[in-house]
């Protein structure tokens, strides 16, 4: 089949892509294969660094309910309106996800490198120490590529070595179960634990990083297990939930990582510092440097192609810890006012009234076609490390102590053996970094929103579950995690309720700088533009018909007021069928080219 002969090909530009200058000086690049290679530990650090390119990273949650509209291609949000199947799905061969900061690097090819490295790795000579270090290394990454196969499609063949074209049985084979695959998934971390050291460097893998990895491993997979009852796998979520208790434990017990910084700043500098080295939440993070060239697109986070939603807005409690669904005012506040008396993780995440960005004298109107909340989270705020387009120097986490903490707790919830202990140590750190109330377990408020949004999460612990859950989001947007999460919970109808913007009180000039005087204005049509003087040239005007009555992309909830609404979302609406839209199809191309492969559950 086509994508397996791809694992046999790319392994010909492998070594060049692997080498360093070091490595270059002792051998001519003609000669370079296994068997003049992988002979010392120096030579297993030099191939391991050509598989950090592996590492996936995001500064967006583009498709899940925290995006308001998104107006690029994404296949999830294509597949859910009916408009992808096997016969025009990409993926299985080339299983690249270009939407991550990280590349796309998540191919057949990816998992031979891995194998090349566990293959020849036996063969080299010196310190044992350091030969282990550099296979768990190649083991944390393998991990990492499965884990991705398993999330996208359910269950993918399991290959331990790299093949070769005599390998016709293996190249033809049929996928091994989920069970095979992600203890196969976990025994590759639990060596990368036991054998990669625990260095000091948070831009290399090391031993808390494989730790965090197989924490997220764990949560994802006995939360999968323990919902999606149509596995009927649910007798062992419970493995898997103690081992995310059990890795999450070591890192906080023995990693010497903390919670960093106060209030809103020190939440905001965990994503736009252009040094995150000395920062003690960082457990592993990209380093982007000006003096080098090595830039990332961060700032099209704001304005692009995307907003946030008014699901994730309403997901951020008040300073009093109580969520915001009981205060009867919220209902009907403007842009200006929605931010007041909130967490203020909420606006280091959505842009507020009088933003100013790098480089701009006046204060940033917000763009009502996409919703009117735009993200901040990861915009660099200063011209020396917003270069623009490619241009920008902020260091990005991978893997951060909040979500280790978020793990614990969720994980000992899920389990039914969490504490007040449980959640001062964990959730409550995260909250009185930005001084919102702590959680008490026992004094849970009610909010109804939150509840609807999970239903299927009930007992004595369902309101401490649910809390956990909202203190993931909102300390978690933008990093790449909720399309996941929404999956393994097994809550997909979460994504046919038509997405939200800003609340808008109705047509004509709205202020939303918050300097009181009008920055926009919105009409239902170009002929209701009643606009004159100054007003007509200084305001950016929207209509939601142009003038030929065709819409324009948003509407109003409540026709002539309400939250921004999406055209796109009422002519062709979610759908969200279960188990099928958990999973991606594999592309007809590839069932034809090997007719052993099964399509996932509901395909």
């Amino acid at each position: 089949m086509r994508s397996l002969k791809y694992i046999l090909t790319v392994g010909a530009g492998l070594f060049l892509v692997a080498c360093n200058d070091s490595f270059m000086e002792r051998y001519p690049q003609t000669s370079i294969s296994e068997d003049n290679f992988f002979n010392t530990p120096q030579d297993l650090e030099t191939y391991t660094n050509g598989l950090y390119e592996i590492l996936q990273y995001s500064t967006d949650d583009v498709y899940s309910d925290n995006i308001s509209t998104y107006s690029g291609s994404n296949e999830w949000d294509n597949m859910l309106r009916g408009n992808i199947d096997e016969k025009n799905v990409g993926g299985w061969a080339n299983d690249g996800r270009p939407d991550y900061v990280g590349g796309s690097h998540n191919d057949w090819g990816t998992l031979r490198k891995c194998n090349v490295l566990l293959a020849n790795a036996h063969k080299a000579q010196g310190d044992e120490t350091e030969i282990n270090h550099n296979i768990g290394i190649g083991r944390f990454f393998r991990a990492w590529f499965y884990f991705s196969q398993i999330k996208k499609y359910g269950m993918a063949p399991w290959y331990s070595k790299p093949l070769q074209t005599s390998d016709t049985e293996l190249l033809e084979k049929k996928q091994d179960s989920r069970e095979l695959v992600v203890d196969s998934i976990m025994a590759d971390l639990q060596y990368s634990v036991d054998n990669i050291k625990a260095i000091d460097s948070r831009t290399r893998i090391n031993k808390w990083a494989a730790l965090a990895l197989m924490a997220r491993v764990a949560l994802h997979e006995g939360t999968y297990r323990k919902y999606h009852t149509e596995l009927n796998l649910q007798g062992t979520a419970n493995t898997f939930l103690e081992k995310a208790v059990w890795a999450t434990n070591e890192i906080m017990t023995n990693g010497g990582f903390e919670i960093t910084g106060n209030g809103a700043e020190g939440y905001r500098n965990l994503f736009i510092s252009s040094d995150l080295s000395g920062n003690k939440e960082m457990i592993l993070f990209a380093d982007y440097d000006r003096t080098i060239g090595h830039g990332n697109n961060t700032s099209s986070v704001l304005d692009w192609q995307w907003h946030l939603s008014r699901s994730l807005a309403d997901s951020y409690l008040k300073m009093d810890g109580t969520p915001i669904s009981q205060d009867l005012s919220y209902e009907k506040r403007t842009f200006t006012e929605m931010f007041t008396d909130r967490d203020p993780r909420m606006a280091e995440t959505i842009m507020p009234a009088g933003f100013i960005g790098a480089g701009d004298a006046q204060a940033k109107k917000v763009n009502p076609t996409y919703g009117g909340l735009a993200q901040v989270k990861f915009y660099p705020r200063t011209l020396d490390i917003n270069g623009g387009y490619g241009k920008n120097y902020n260091d990005l986490p991978i893997f951060r102590y909040a979500e280790v903490l978020l793990i614990n707790a969720e994980a000992k919830a899920e389990l039914g053996t969490i504490s007040a202990n449980d959640i001062n140590n964990t959730i409550n750190l995260l909250r009185n970094r930005v001084g919102v109330a702590p959680l008490d377990m026992n004094n849970i408020k009610e909010d109804p929103v939150i509840a609807a949004m999970y239903p299927n999460v009930s007992g004595p612990n369902a309101k401490v579950i649910l809390e956990i859950r909202r203190e993931r989001r909102v300390e978690m947007a933008c990093e790449g995690l909720r399309t996941d999460d929404i999956k393994r919970w097994c809550v997909g109808e979460i994504m046919e309720k038509p997405s939200e913007g800003m609340y808008i009180p109705g047509f004509g000039p709205l202020d939303i700088t918050g300097d009181g005087e009008p920055d926009i204005a919105i009409f239902k049509t170009p002929a209701d533009n009643n606009l004159t003087g100054e007003n007509k040239d200084k305001l950016t005007v929207y209509t939601l018909f142009d003038e030929n009555g065709k819409e324009q992309g948003i509407y109003l909830s409540e026709g002539d007021k309400g939250y921004i609404r999406f055209v796109k979302d009422k002519n062709i609406p979610i759908s969200f069928i279960a188990p099928k839209y958990y999973y991606y199809p594999i592309p007809f191309a590839e069932i034809q080219l090997n007719p052993n492969l099964d399509q996932p559950s509901g395909w």
